[in-house]
């Protein structure tokens, strides 16, 4: 690493006399901070938020096209859980592995190389014959899926300025509702007319141009720092200093100190996230996020086919969930106004529980209109909650860890939703419909609690004032 040029580091580099030639982390976050908004953050933001648009249309297509491939390849229910519960496997893989190999490398590498997994087994997915094939595949889209999201928030974190970091990452989960709702409509327009392989083959042209648009991405200057290689941390945020000043037309401001350093040994890895400081924050984070999406994913996965079972054709059922999820737009809409009013604690136990009570009234609703009204409050919430603890997780490790924190953190949220298909059906055997949505609002329950109770909270705060 220390030996690549500026344009490995995703730059191109001219000169800026007076930029400072503070290099310490401390000095690189200064540097980023005093940046005045522009087209180069917006830029970045809009890269950024294609991992979870693209993401958003695979998992949301597994609810529409469950259904299509259990009839094609006559799945029982339990190859079906199998099927929606592979990806998550993969994801749970690529969130560990990425997250490390983030911090190890860089984020601008691992970025660019998990959307070439997620493409070519989209391409696979088109000529799969069978189950192992179907679950081979699944599985390793999930590991270009797991991949994404850890290196994606650590990068969003570390080039956002600290007055709107939280604003942004949660209206990055905005492309999450657009995601589910593009991939129903995708679905409705597709599946019927040319079947469910058309889908991932679709998926796979997304990949290709996604490829080339993250080329624009810069590595995370506050990476490059904290391993200690001032040079091409000075090298990148010097150009980036050159580009937010031509694009403004104006000078920089002069950088205001930064007084956080953080932890200043040479720890990395799993060390440092079981290390005294950090102890609390990630095994809190670890079940908050297995709570939420077991919880999520065991409702949501399911949701197609339960309407399905219900008597609503496949056509209806579509419908019906698109409907639903377009009440997530002024869902994350509403988190990514309050993040930045009443903080992130506040707001991830807020919609965690809003969550919970949604769910057990949409478990216990008998007719149509209230399983429509119910779900479409469910979908309101949930996006909240997404935006809110999508913004919160980077916010609490240090920069050289920020990787695998964020990673361990999804992995263990990936094993929840690994788990949640698989027991959503012995749950529908032993207490029906109304047991499904119950537990799972238990587990909204205790997020919230364990959130609300051992996690700080990191509003308008530098990242490198936090890590202290």
């Amino acid at each position: 690493m220390p030996n690549e040029s500026p344009a490995d580091l995703g730059v191109a580099v001219h000169p800026t006399p007076d930029s400072p030639t503070g290099t310490s982390p401390a000095a690189i976050a200064a540097r980023l901070e005093r940046l005045p908004w522009s087209r180069f953050q917006r830029g970045l933001f809009l890269v950024v938020a294609t991992a979870w648009l693209f993401d958003s249309i695979d998992l949301a297509a597994i609810t529409f096209l469950l259904g299509p491939i259990s009839k094609e390849f006559g799945l029982t229910t339990a190859q079906a859980g199998l099927l929606g519960s592979a990806s998550f496997a993969g994801m749970f893989v690529g969130a560990v592995s990425a997250g490390a190999l983030a911090d190890r490398f860089g984020r601008r590498r691992v970025f660019q190389y998990s959307i070439v997994v997620w493409g070519l087994a989209s391409l696979g997915l088109v000529f799969a014959g069978n189950l192992p094939s179907l679950l081979t595949l699944r599985f390793a889209l999930g590991v270009g899926m797991g991949a994404e999201f850890p290196v994606a928030a650590a990068l969003l974190a570390e080039f956002m300025p600290a007055a709107r970091r939280g604003r942004y990452a949660a209206l990055l989960e905005g492309a999450w509702p657009l995601g589910f709702i593009v991939a129903g409509v995708l679905a409705y327009l597709i599946v019927p007319a040319t079947g469910w392989r058309a889908f991932f083959a679709l998926q796979a042209c997304l990949a290709l141009w996604a490829l080339v648009i993250r080329r624009s991405v810069p590595e995370s200057p506050r990476w490059l720092a904290s391993r200690g290689l001032r040079g091409p941390a000075d090298q990148v945020m010097s150009a980036i200093e050159n580009r937010v000043a031509t694009v403004t037309g104006q000078a920089l401001p002069a950088p205001a100190p930064v007084t956080g350093t953080g932890v200043t040994d040479e720890r990395a890895g799993l060390r440092v996230l079981f290390s005294a400081a950090y102890r609390r924050r990630t095994i809190v984070l670890w079940i908050t996020w297995f709570a939420i999406l077991f919880g999520y994913y065991g409702l949501t996965t399911w949701m197609g086919k339960l309407l399905s079972d219900a008597g609503f054709d496949i056509a209806r059922s579509i419908g019906f969930i698109v409907l639903m999820a377009l009440w997530g737009i002024p869902g994350f809409l509403s988190a990514a106004y309050l993040i930045e009013v009443v903080g992130r604690r506040a707001c991830l136990s807020g919609y965690t529980l809003a969550s919970a009570v949604a769910a057990f009234c949409y478990g216990q609703a008998a007719g149509q209109l209230e399983l429509i009204f119910f779900g479409s409050i469910l979908q309101f919430v949930f996006f909240g909650m997404w935006s809110s603890i999508y913004a919160f997780t980077p916010e609490l490790f240090p920069t050289r860890v920020r990787g695998i924190g964020v990673g361990t953190a999804t992995a263990a949220g990936r094993f929840g939703a690994l788990l949640g298909p698989v027991v959503v059906p012995v749950l529908l055997a032993v207490g029906g419909t109304s047991l499904v949505f119950t537990a799972s609002a238990g587990l909204f329950v205790l997020a919230a609690t364990v959130v609300l109770l051992f996690l700080p909270e990191t509003r308008q705060s530098v990242l490198e004032d936090i890590a202290t």
